[in-house]
Parts: C-alpha cells; structure tokens; sequence
C-alpha cells in the first residue's frame, strides 16, 4: 500500500515545491573551526545509529490505543458529542489523535532534513557545514522512523498542517543563511522537543516510548548547534536586523501556538471547525499542553540573544514568559540519559535471555 492510500486526507499535489532564493557558499579553510562545534560534529558522527536495528519494532501496538490517552486528555471528554460514543469511537478517536500526532513529527522531520541540507549549503564556515551534514542524516533516520510507526503500526496518516507548512516555507524561501536555523533548528525542533517529551514521559506503550526517546538524543545535539552558532552570529548584528529576527520569531511562536489545535481529526468525526476550536480552547489539558511546548523555546530564544520588549510581550500574553529561565542544558542533559537508560535496560534484558538460554542448553545437555 502506498501512503496516499493511509492519508485521511490526500494531499492535493504529489510534492511541494518551495522556490529557494540565498547563495550556496564554499569555504576554502579546512584547517580552521570553532572547538566547541567541532566537538559536537564528532559526537554527531560517534552517536549515529540504525532505527531498524536499534528499535524494537517486533513490539506489538494497539492502533486504538496507541499511546495508552486517558480519557481526561481527549478534547470531546466532557462534551456532549463525548457522551454519545461508544468504547469503538472512542479507539477510533485515539487512533485519529495519535496518527495527527506523529503524521506532523513525520513532516516536521522532513522539513529538517531539507533545512539541514540548506544550512549545509548557505552557511559560511565549515565547521557548521561538517555538523549539518551529520545532521541531515539524522532527520532522514527520524522521518523514516515515523513513516514505519505511522505505515505499520497506526496504518493512517494525516496531510501537513497548514500552520506547520506555513512556518516552513517562510524558513525555506528566506533568502539569509541563519533562518533555517532560527525557523527549523529553534522554533520547529524546539516545539517538537517539548512535544516528543510529553508523550514520553506520560505513555505507558514500549514502541513509541522508544522512538521519542531516541529521537530526542539526537535533537539535543541539533538544538546545541543552533544555540552555539546564532548566538555568535546574532552579537555582530544591529539592532534593527534583530528586531527583524524577533517579529519573525514572534510570528511563528503564534503560527505553532496555532497548529496544536488538531481541529483536522474532530473535523473527521462530523464536527464543524468553529465548534472544534472551541472545544480545543476550552479543554484544560490541551491548554497546559500548549504552554508546556514552549518550554524549550523561550529559553533558547533567550539564549541566543532575541529578547527584546516586543518579543518579551509576546511571551507574557501567550502565558509563557516565565519559561525563560528554564535550564535548558539540564533538560538536554536529561533527554541523553533517558535515551542511555533505555538503552542500558533493554541490553540487560537482552543478556538476561541470553544466559537463561545458554543454562537451558547446558541443563539439557546434562540430562
């Protein structure tokens, strides 16, 4: 089965064309970089893994509950519309909900790929362009990661949202070498960031735990690279070039605010979109998910040295200021050993069956 045979929804044209405009840029210093990217380019080429081997994807999920959703977390809990479902629509919602979910990571993670590839090309020292390339890599490891959960496991796929789309074609079309960094590497990979965290922290089901979990080791190295090279670039511009940088992030703060609405699967279920965005407004848990998704944003906005006033307000009225002074190198730090966590445990178990095989054989043989 082809894809276009899961899409809820086909999209309308095969493929989304972006018109490019910014110049691809050579470097003819190969004896030069900054430590400390150069560093993370290393660690990028060591952490490099397989996501058919390293997953275990013989791990059984149930399409209806894929992510183990209490009920409290569905938009419809509460609504009349709730009232008159039965436990089927219910699994069917769940199975909605969780393929909106992880069809956006899908393209979401697309979208860094091509952006990686672009900041290969754009950006002007090489030392930034060795640690994209491992980069670009990795989002093809995450965007084949995703389609294989979504074909195999969910066996449905939703189309593009239109925020996210929007978000990443202003990032594309951007003619200045750092606004795939600031669209992809701080905005889209931020929210997704604090998106993949939630759901890892809360689901109870093995696979997707997995999943999330490595993802997000890799993206902490890819939100360090973004941190480390706008915040050298962004102290050698004027103060009208950052206020320029700042509407552009102040945007597209309120386009992904926007996009974690998953009006496109109450829609599917009959039920009007104005009458679906209310329902997401009102709902309690959606409301403290979309705040939480700033958590790694606000922060690194900060870091990079984009803080003026507009872009403070902007933060105070999406109620998401305080996030500022979160410890972002803490939450990285702490993405890294859960992903070795799951590592460790998973081998443990692995070693343990193992051995209980070896002393079966031996017992067996000793009879």
């Amino acid at each position: 089965m082809s894809t276009y045979d899961r899409y809820t929804r086909a999209p309308q044209e095969p493929l989304w064309e972006v018109p490019a405009s910014g110049d691809a840029r050579f470097s003819w210093e190969y004896d030069d970089g900054r430590e400390r990217l150069l560093a993370l380019y290393q660690k990028g080429k060591d952490k490099q893994w397989d996501g058919a081997k390293r997953i275990d994807w013989g791990l059984e999920v149930d399409p209806h509950d894929p992510l183990g959703t209490p009920d409290e977390a569905m938009t419809l809990y509460g609504t009349r519309h709730w009232a008159k479902m039965t436990d089927r629509d219910k699994g069917d919602l769940r199975r909605h909900y969780a393929s909106w979910q992880f069809s956006q990571f899908l393209h979401g993670e697309q979208g860094a790929m091509v952006c990686a590839a672009r900041i290969v090309e754009s950006v002007p020292d090489l030392d930034a362009k060795f640690y994209s390339a491992t980069q670009t890599m990795d989002e093809a490891r995450h965007a084949e990661i995703f389609g294989r959960f979504l074909h195999e496991k969910i066996d449905m796929v939703y189309p593009i949202n239109d925020n996210l789309q929007s978000l990443l074609g202003d990032t594309l079309r951007d003619s200045r070498w750092d606004m795939p960094y600031l669209g992809m590497q701080v905005l889209i990979e931020g929210l997704a960031l604090a998106a993949f965290g939630m759901i890892r922290d809360t689901t109870d089901k093995p696979l997707p735990k997995q999943i999330l979990a490595y993802v997000m080791q890799d993206e902490a190295r890819h939100v360090a690279f973004g941190r480390m090279a706008l915040r050298d670039y962004y102290k050698q511009l004027t103060e009208a070039e950052l206020r320029e940088r700042e509407e552009f992030v102040i945007e597209g703060c309120y386009l992904m605010r926007d996009r974690l609405r998953g009006v496109e699967v109450l829609e599917n279920f009959g039920i009007s979109a104005a009458e679906a965005d209310e329902y997401s407004e009102q709902s309690e848990y959606l409301a403290l998910f979309r705040q939480l998704l700033f958590s790694r944003i606000v922060p690194c906005v900060k870091d990079i040295g984009l803080w003026g006033k507009r872009l403070q307000q902007a933060y105070l009225d999406m109620g998401v200021f305080e996030m500022g002074n979160s410890n972002l190198d803490q939450l990285m730090a702490e993405d890294e050993e859960i992903a070795e966590k799951l590592d460790a445990e998973r081998f443990a178990a692995e070693e343990a069956e193992r051995v209980a095989e070896v002393a079966e054989a031996v017992a067996e043989g000793a009879v």
